[in-house]
C-alpha cells in the first residue's frame, strides 16, 4: 500500500485531519524536502505523528523510487509531500509505476502553494500561463520564451526558482530578474525591461508571508526576506486583479499591463519587413519603366505586400509572413538583375 499525502502550505498544522491517522499507522513514512523546505518544528511535529519508521527521502530516492515501491509492497507506506502530493511530476511518474507494479496507491490531497499563491495576489486562476523554473547555472532561454508566448496570449507566467535541499540554497528573486534582463539583451523581443511589473511572492500560507509587486526597477531595490520565493509576471490584468493587488500586498508602482508592449513575432517582423520591402520597391521601379515584361513582376510583389497586411490583420500570421517573403523574393530577383546587390 502506498499512500500519497499533502502536507498543505503552513507545516504541521496544515496536513488534512484523515493524515494524521495514516501517518499513525503506517509503517513507514518518507518526507521529501527537496520541492520545499520544511522547518524544524513541523518536523519533529511530523516525526512525533509517526508511529513506525520515519525517514527523509532525497530527490534521488524519489525519482529512483525502486525502495519506496519494493516497500510499498509488503508494508503501508507513506510519501508524504509539501503542498500537494501531485503539483510534483515526480510523483506521479512513482504512482504510475506503483500501479503498474500492482501497488494499491491512495491520495489525500491538500492546498498547493501554486493555487494558493495566485489567490492571495488577487489574480484571476484561470489566467494563469505555461509555469517555468528559473535555474541558477542555465539559460533563461525557455523562461524567456515562457513568458512572451504568455504575455501574448494575455495570462500570467509563474516561475518557480531553483531551491537545492542539498546545498540549502534558494536563488534571490533579484538574481532571476537580472538573468532575465540580460536574456532580453540576447533576444531582443522587448518582452523583459526595467519597466516591466512583476510580484514577488514569500513564504506562502506562513505568518511572515509578504506580497510585493512593481516594476523590475523598482523590485531590484527590495529586500524579499526569507524564502521561497516565487515570481509572478502578469500578463493582461483585469481592472479587479489591479485593485486587489493593492489591497493584498505592497504595491510599490501602478500595476502595468506588460501586454501593452509585447508583439508576437509574427508583427514585429512584419514591422520591420513591410517597410523595408516597400522601400526596395520604390527603388527599383524606375530601373524597369521601360520594360514591360517585368512590369507584372513588380505588380505582383506590390501585391504580395498587400496581402501580407491583410493576412495578419486577419491573424492569419504564418500566411503574413509567406507572403511578405514571397515579395521579398521578387524585389532581389529584381535588383539581382540590375546587378545591384540585395543586401545594400
Amino acid at each position: 500500500m502506498l499512500w500519497f499525502v499533502g502536507l498543505g502550505i503552513s507545516g504541521f498544522k496544515s496536513i488534512p485531519i484523515e493524515a494524521i491517522d495514516i501517518l499513525s499507522n503506517a509503517d513507514i513514512v518518507y518526507l521529501e524536502q527537496f520541492t520545499s523546505p520544511i522547518g524544524k518544528s513541523d518536523l519533529t511535529k511530523i516525526k512525533n505523528a509517526t508511529k513506525g519508521e520515519f525517514k527523509l527521502a532525497k530527490r534521488w530516492l524519489v525519482e529512483d523510487g525502486n525502495e519506496i515501491l519494493k516497500n510499498a509492497k509488503k508494508k503501508k507506506v507513506v510519501l508524504l509531500a509539501y503542498g500537494d502530493p501531485y503539483i510534483a511530476t515526480t510523483h506521479i511518474e512513482l504512482r504510475t509505476r506503483a500501479i503498474e507494479e500492482r501497488v494499491k496507491t491512495h491520495s489525500i490531497h491538500a492546498s498547493s502553494s501554486l493555487t494558493s499563491m495566485i489567490g492571495e495576489c488577487g489574480l484571476h486562476f484561470y489566467k494563469i500561463g505555461r509555469i517555468a523554473t528559473i535555474m541558477s547555472e542555465m539559460a533563461l532561454t525557455t523562461p524567456y520564451y515562457v513568458i512572451y508566448k504568455n504575455i501574448i496570449e494575455g495570462n500570467h507566467t509563474v516561475l518557480l526558482l531553483e531551491y537545492n535541499q542539498d546545498k540549502d540554497f534558494f536563488l534571490d528573486p533579484k538574481d532571476a530578474l537580472k538573468g532575465l534582463l540580460e536574456t532580453e539583451k540576447g533576444q531582443i523581443r522587448n518582452v523583459i525591461n526595467l519597466s516591466s511589473y512583476a510580484i514577488v511572492a514569500s513564504r506562502i500560507g506562513f505568518k511572515d508571508q509578504k506580497i510585493v509587486s512593481g516594476k523590475i526597477s523598482s523590485l531590484k531595490k527590495i529586500d524579499f526576506g526569507k524564502p521561497p520565493h516565487t515570481i509572478i509576471i502578469p500578463g493582461r490584468l483585469h481592472f479587479t486583479e489591479s485593485d486587489a493587488l493593492k489591497m493584498l500586498g505592497q504595491c510599490i508602482d501602478e500595476p502595468y499591463d506588460n501586454t501593452e508592449k509585447t508583439k508576437k513575432i509574427s508583427i514585429q517582423m512584419m514591422k520591420k519587413y513591410v517597410p523595408m520591402v516597400r522601400e526596395a520597391l520604390k527603388e527599383i521601379q524606375p530601373l524597369y519603366k521601360d520594360q514591360k515584361e517585368f512590369q507584372g513582376i513588380l505588380e505582383n510583389a506590390e501585391l504580395y505586400v498587400k496581402d501580407a497586411e491583410k493576412f495578419l490583420e486577419d491573424g492569419q500570421d504564418e500566411v503574413a509572413i509567406l507572403s511578405i517573403g514571397y515579395a521579398d523574393g521578387l524585389v532581389d530577383a529584381l535588383r539581382l538583375a540590375k546587378g545591384i546587390d540585395p543586401k545594400m
